[in-house]
């Protein structure tokens, strides 16, 4: 998955300037971003402070991690059998 161009503390900024009342339009034009992006971060960062976007990165690694360990773990249960 591609990486976002803006950090976690850029996204919220961002945000915090659409709460304080800027319009998205203006915000797309400064940032140089789609008003599609302001909302889809809006959906996922909403409400957020700096402190919980970092750990919700953080869950996110470790899920992933424990995922792809799951998933070779599951990979050589089904060699052995074979």
């Amino acid at each position: 998955m591609r990486r976002s161009r803006f950090t976690e503390e850029q996204i919220i900024g961002i945000l915090k300037e659409h709460e304080a009342g800027v319009p998205v339009s203006d915000l797309c034009r400064k940032h140089g971003v789609s008003d599609a992006s302001i909302y889809k971060w809006k959906a996922r960062f909403g409400g957020m402070d700096v402190s919980e976007a970092k750990r919700l990165r953080a869950l996110e690694d470790e899920n992933a991690k424990l995922k792809r360990m799951l998933a070779d773990a599951m990979l050589d249960n089904v060699a052995l059998k074979d």
